[in-house]
């Protein structure tokens, strides 16, 4: 039977008071199984984003309970938590310090976490992601979009993390650049045996990524289904049927000459 890696309750996540209270998310509750991947779907101000940042501690959890490998998740999120947890941002540039070289923003978890053979380290999560060296020196204007957001892939994996959230990783990326990415993250979570938790609006993103997908509406649930289903058009809800038709020219098989595999 698979280790339930990450389970979350009727999640709650709220802001403000009175009469500008939000309710961002609400009684939100899924499971994730070691070395799978789920993808959260839904259009803008869904609330998908904001599981991932409870998750993480960057959003306020109002209600429910997460838990990790069978364990609560603390708050304030301990040293241990960010070993097992790792996230990487949709826009690579803005999670990138402007200021430090790749070699730098590399090594600041690993010196946080005390982690010895820092150089090896380095060059190791670098060349898991397609960039050699030479990059370990240069700062993040100097490199273009897909190479930023490797070395946001490369952070979050150097410390050998179990779970890697991805929230909307490649959106802010050239298409042909996208399919790159999509490609590495795939190849990525086969070899190091990871889970992930995929964030999108672009139904043809998740289902390359992902077997489940969680389709969320207003900070709610609506359905949960499976690429196949997407491909098949067997979705059951209304508003998954019109995300589907919203989604033109979707398919699960990717299209000729976009460089990606099918999954």
């Amino acid at each position: 039977m698979a280790e339930t890696l990450l389970a979350i309750d009727d999640l709650r996540v709220t802001f403000g008071v009175g009469r500008l209270h939000v309710a961002a998310v609400e009684g939100v509750s899924l499971r994730l199984e070691a070395g799978e991947s789920l993808g959260l779907v839904g259009e803008s101000g869904s609330g998908k984003s904001t599981v991932l940042r409870a998750v993480t501690g960057l959003a306020p959890v109002a209600g429910g309970s997460i838990r990790l490998a069978g364990e609560p998740v603390r708050l304030p999120r301990g040293m241990d938590f960010y070993r097992t947890v790792q996230m990487v941002f949709q826009d690579p540039f803005a999670s990138l310090h402007p200021r430090h070289t790749v070699d730098q923003i590399l090594a600041e978890p690993l010196a946080i976490h005390r982690v010895a053979d820092a150089d090896a380290r380095i060059v190791t999560a670098l060349a898991e992601v397609g960039l050699g060296p030479s990059y370990r020196f240069r700062y993040p204007h100097q490199l273009s979009g897909g190479q930023r957001q490797r070395v946001a892939i490369a952070r979050a994996l150097v410390l050998r993390p179990r779970l890697v959230l991805l929230d909307e990783p490649t959106s802010a990326l050239d298409a042909s650049v996208q399919a790159e990415i999509l490609n590495l993250l795939e190849t990525l979570r086969r070899e190091l045996g990871l889970s992930y938790v995929l964030v999108s609006h672009d139904l043809a993103v998740v289902a390359h990524l992902c077997e489940r997908l969680v389709v969320m509406r207003r900070g709610r649930i609506v359905e949960e289904t499976t690429a196949d289903a997407l491909r098949s058009g067997t979705v059951r809800d209304a508003y998954t049927r019109e995300m589907l038709r919203a989604s033109k020219g979707f398919t699960r098989e990717p299209p000729a000459g976009s460089g990606l595999q099918p999954s």
